[in-house]
């Protein structure tokens, strides 16, 4: 068998093992039957930085991650892992924190636009504003100082295949308060503060091409052996493109200029036409993933609320660009050749808000069934999704009714503003109760859960104790 093996010159021979081959390398000395290899699926045989970790004692399971396993918490910090008290905090501050601030801000957003609005309820509405301004700064503060006292970690969260895509919420999250700027501090302190909603769009659309792009990137080139593997969370990079858009429809109807106003309307169309089919295509291979895939499990249920947040978000923005449009594209003599031209926007704009709301409305009602029947699942930050999604599709809701001057959209809006609140308010609760006992404080990207490490202490001393005893 040897001198066949020798003498045999096709690199692809099925019946020979050829030692130019590392895959087919095998001990001449044993026989061919035990000596033939098992065949990889090709995703086993891949070698990538991302896919293959070292592991010092050899083991064979070392190859076989989709990604980096978790860093270890005293490598990372290079202090003893009981530690305790702020800096325990810091470095478990992970960037899914940040919608606690698309929650609120949407919160605020939807009281300040009730149809059925009393001066009492924009009180609270400002109210709602400035806590989300609080928390953003805060947040804002913590992860600066995460960041700058473990610098590895922004590396370990950029790559990790979750918690990347979270950084998209920092810029959903300052755009809500942009917005509240337009609608609250605008109108009561002038151009002055018009203009400063318009830098502060830039800086927001700047922040949300970018994670779009980047993490879009990522999602595309870590690439997964299985379709169950794909998360609802890939709608978040798209959803800061989209809201970048309704945020420059709400701001250049603010601006005095009207060449910064035309200017900022056509950016947000394309900022509306990126964010848009994307969340398409994303959909769709999501409700791929539903349906041929196994259920999620317990812990993530809540993000089949997710997609409802692109659809809402992108009725609601283009017909707000509609509306800007048919007044500003006559002023400005934009598309003279065209009769009407902004007319036709916002029809457009209009009739596609209104099939967008349809869609978000049958997903609202399976995700709601879908979470219903799953039974009891275990509170999490990602609790927090149920708020902006909902809200997103509220404000589609009251820019309906507007329009078409419909008490039913009036009404129904009213109704699902008053559930985001009391979802808030239980939410806000749970949030402050386990913040206290270090429950909320867990990064995935470093392995490490205090509450769950602190809980494993305990039953340990209590079992040592007990054993003494």
């Amino acid at each position: 068998m040897e001198s066949s093996t020798n003498t045999c010159n096709n690199g692809r021979c099925l019946d020979h093992y050829h030692a130019q081959d590392p895959i087919f390398v095998d001990d001449a000395s044993r026989p061919r039957s035990e000596a033939r290899p098992v065949e990889q699926p090709v995703e086993q045989r891949r070698t990538s930085p991302e896919r293959l970790v070292s592991n010092s004692s050899g083991s064979h399971e070392a190859g076989t991650k989709d990604v980096e396993k978790p860093q270890d918490i005293n490598t990372v910090s290079g202090r003893n892992s009981d530690d305790h008290g702020f800096r325990r905090i810091i470095l478990n501050f992970t960037p899914s924190w940040f919608i606690i601030n698309m929650s609120t801000g949407v919160v605020s957003i939807l009281l300040h636009q009730l149809p059925y609005n009393g001066n009492g309820l924009r009180i609270i509405s400002i109210i709602f504003f400035v806590l989300n301004l609080a928390l953003f700064i805060l947040f804002t503060f913590i992860s600066c100082l995460r960041y700058l006292s473990y610098p590895q970690i922004f590396k370990l969260v950029l790559r990790h295949p979750h918690q990347s895509l979270f950084l998209a919420t920092f810029p959903v999250g300052f755009a809500t308060i942009v917005n509240m700027v337009v609608l609250v501090c605008a109108p009561a302190w002038g151009h002055g503060m018009a203009t400063l909603a318009w830098v502060l769009w830039w800086i927001v659309s700047v922040l949300a091409i970018t994670t779009c792009f980047h993490l879009t990137f990522v999602i595309m080139s870590n690439r997964r052996s299985e379709l169950g593997e794909m998360t609802a969370l890939y709608f978040i990079p798209i959803v800061a493109v989209v809201i970048a858009a309704t945020t420059g429809g709400l701001v250049a109807g603010a601006l005095p200029n009207r060449n910064h106003q035309l200017w900022t309307l056509v950016i947000s169309y394309v900022f509306w036409g990126i964010g848009t089919p994307l969340s398409w295509i994303i959909l769709t291979l999501y409700f791929l993933r539903m349906t041929i895939c196994e259920p999620l499990k317990r812990e993530i249920i809540v993000s089949l609320l997710l997609p409802i947040g692109p659809l809402g978000l992108s009725g609601f923005s283009i017909i707000e660009l509609g509306k800007l449009a048919k007044e500003l594209f006559p002023a400005t003599q934009t598309l003279p050749h065209v009769d009407n031209a902004g007319d036709v926007f916002y029809i457009a704009g209009f009739l596609m808000g209104l099939i967008l709301w349809g869609f978000g409305l049958v997903w609202f009602i399976i995700a709601v069934i879908m979470i219903t029947i799953s039974g009891g699942f275990p509170f999490n930050m990602g609790w927090w999704g149920f708020i902006f999604p909902v809200g997103v599709f509220t404000l589609l809701t009251i820019t309906i009714g507007e329009e078409l001057e419909s008490r039913f959209f009036k009404v129904l809006s009213c109704v699902l503003t008053g559930a985001c609140v009391i979802m808030w308010l239980g939410l806000a609760a749970a949030t402050v109760q386990r913040s206290i006992t270090g429950e909320m404080f867990f990064a995935p990207c470093l392995g490490t859960n205090l509450f769950q490490k602190a809980r494993e202490k305990k039953t340990a001393w209590s079992g040592s104790k007990t054993d003494a005893v």
